[in-house]
């Protein structure tokens, strides 16, 4: 009797003749090209030239919906396709009355649009508490200890956009909704390359974008909704209507799923490459893709230190994301003398981010650490500055 074992996650490399040629490290900005990518254009391309060209778009944004529900274990009800996370992140609090609960518990780690939202519900009545200790640092003690009975929402990151660091989900949810609060999960940092079950997270309402890890086009997001049917919107948009296709500009009606919080049409280059990127993350078991990121963040730790550099490594592995942060104050000088070398990575307030993917490849790192060590060696403006770990 013969067996067979499944491929390795690392098969998908296939799927990216560039990186031939050149290392993506920098899935956490920026999603590599891959031919599924390069096809699903083309795809669109072909169908604007043919005669229902809105029909096959709707259809692509179908089974883009149906493709992020099922990666998260939700319901094409539950999703609502947006331009971006950040009106995502408006939709979640559009409907909120902050007389009686004004708090949003949320932290300085938070990506910046996402707290920008926050921020921008205080004329409205809102209060923005946030949960760190330091500035940029946070921890899951921190947010139990910032939530109250007088906090309405609590906005967590599923893996901070700086430091790739995991806060406890399921802790903080329970102890928000204890407290009798919602909670919201920016997953843009994590769908893709980590196992998500938002019954798991315990999560009202949660949030992902197609252009990084789910290896899509930047311009679209979802966002999920535990209860769809509350509160209404007051953004909204031809989208959001019961039949689109009515056309009635007298009547306001909203639909009773997710679709209600959707406003104008998506963007029809982001919608096809989405379903492109989705069929191949659904191919993948995420589990096994998370142990290997793991893996490599490791091993590219502990090569880098072994250099002499600094990174910020959360001393429990489950604490981490799929990206690891090189310490280098000078981080856009190091990633664009990186890049000229053929390896692309994502530099962000003080580290360089280095973001692993399923056709991350053990080479990738060699590489990367032997780039590293040339940069630090080609003249004393590149040198370390005495960062810490």
């Amino acid at each position: 009797m013969t067996t067979t074992t499944a491929p390795p996650v690392t098969a998908i490399r296939d799927r990216f003749p560039a990186l031939a040629n050149i290392v993506h490290l920098a899935a956490c900005s920026i999603a590599a090209r891959s031919i599924d990518m390069d096809h699903a254009l083309a795809t669109m391309l072909d169908d604007l030239s043919r005669p229902g060209f809105w029909t096959m778009h709707e259809q692509q944004l179908h089974e883009a919906r149906q493709s992020f529900a099922d990666l998260i274990g939700a319901t094409a009800e539950q999703v609502a396709v947006l331009p971006n996370t950040c009106v995502a992140a408006y939709q979640s609090v559009a409907g909120l009355r902050w007389r009686l609960r004004p708090d949003v518990v949320c932290t300085t780690a938070e990506f910046p649009g996402i707290a920008h939202v926050w921020l921008a519900q205080q004329p409205r009545g809102a209060s923005v508490r946030w949960c760190d200790t330091q500035v940029g640092q946070v921890t899951t003690r921190g947010y139990l200890r910032a939530i109250t009975t007088r906090t309405a929402l609590v906005s967590v990151p599923a893996v901070t956009y700086r430091d790739g660091v995991r806060p406890d989900i399921p802790r903080i949810a329970d102890a928000a909704h204890a407290a009798g609060a919602q909670v919201f999960v920016d997953a843009y940092q994590a769908a893709g390359v980590m196992p998500i079950d938002v019954d798991a997270l315990r999560c009202d309402y949660l949030t992902a974008g197609t252009g990084k890890y789910l290896l899509g086009l930047p311009g679209l997001a979802f966002l999920y909704v535990r209860h769809p049917q509350s509160p209404l919107p007051t953004l909204t948009g031809w989208f959001g209507r019961i039949d689109p296709h009515a056309h009635d500009a007298s009547t306001l009606d909203f639909p009773p799923h997710a679709r209600r919080l959707e406003t104008g049409t998506p963007s029809v280059a982001a919608v096809y490459s989405a379903v492109a990127g989705l069929s191949m993350i659904n191919k993948l078991d995420q589990g096994m893709v998370r142990q290997h990121t793991q893996r490599l963040i490791v091993d590219a730790a502990a090569r880098l230190t072994g250099q002499g550099e600094a990174v910020r490594l959360a001393s429990d592995p489950d604490g981490q994301g799929a990206h690891l942060a090189l310490v280098e104050p000078q981080a856009e000088r190091m990633s664009a003398w990186l890049a000229h070398r053929g390896v692309i990575v994502a530099p962000r307030d003080g580290v360089v981010r280095l973001a692993m993917h399923a056709y991350t490849i053990d080479d990738d790192i060699a590489v990367l650490c032997e780039a590293v060590n040339a940069y630090r060696a080609g003249s004393p403006a590149h040198r370390r500055t005495g960062a810490t770990r």
